[in-house]
């Protein structure tokens, strides 16, 4: 899409900025991007809590597109739980939501002085007051957003009270069940007194050669449905990989 939007919670403003081309064709996509934002702008041995943490939420050039398991989007910063970097990765449909809206990349910095939530609807962009959400669950928050802006597909990643508590292993959730679960950013996003981003597009995400794009699509469907290890994923879930991740 070709635009990165940074909002810095601190001064309560937001901002779109383009994408380094640089960035495209050295890094690839999200975790790429992130690994170089990070390692830019932090300061060596700063405290993940600080308001100068980035929260980076990040997706691939495929995000948003037919291409099979393209819906994936991952959250970066410094890791509250291992002190160092932090990367969780997730499914549902807030990445694509993120790149119909326009966005490649979301930054999130600083520290909001109450509890706030970011509301993004293609190229309006909030920060609004979160208080009735503080203390909620996810499935709560998720909800009440929904209805405060009148639209049931709306896409929310939030965090329940263990991030708002800073608990160093505390989630990002979205859509109910889907878990960036990993190395406690949800605890960073609970430092920033940010209880939710919810977002909303309409954009396309296009490729150069629609056609070829098509049958490269197909063909990989294809193979994927015939491949025994997929089809024990769509049954069992991640809870498949722990004998194979064990002889590691």
């Amino acid at each position: 899409m070709g635009q990165v939007l940074r909002v810095d919670l601190t001064k309560g403003k937001s901002t779109a900025e383009q994408l380094p081309h640089e960035f495209v064709l050295n890094y690839v996509g999200g975790t790429g991007f992130a690994a170089r934002i990070l390692f830019d702008e932090l300061r060596s041995g700063m405290d993940a809590f600080s308001p100068e943490n980035r929260l980076i939420f990040a997706t691939g050039p495929l995000t948003g597109t037919l291409w099979p398991t393209a819906g994936r989007w991952a959250a970066y910063a410094k890791s509250p739980l291992t002190g160092i970097w932090g990367e969780a990765h997730c499914g549902g449909f807030f990445g694509p939501e993120l790149k119909f809206a326009g966005y490649d990349m979301l930054i999130l910095q600083g520290r909001a002085k109450q509890p706030v939530y970011l509301w993004i609807d293609d190229g309006t962009v909030e920060i609004l007051p979160a208080r009735d959400l503080w203390g909620r669950n996810t499935a709560e928050t998720t909800d009440m957003i929904r209805e405060r802006h009148g639209d049931k597909e709306i896409e929310v990643g939030c965090i329940g009270q263990a991030g708002e508590r800073l608990v160093r292993f505390a989630c990002i959730m979205n859509n109910f069940q889907d878990t960036a679960g990993r190395v406690g950013l949800g605890a960073v996003m609970g430092s920033k007194n940010l209880k939710a981003v919810a977002v909303r597009g309409s954009q396309a995400v296009t490729v150069a050669d629609d056609d070829r794009f098509m049958e490269l699509v197909d063909d990989a469907h294809e193979r994927v449905l015939k491949q025994p290890q997929a089809q024990q994923m769509t049954k069992y879930g991640t809870p498949l990989l722990v004998a194979y991740k064990s002889k590691i």
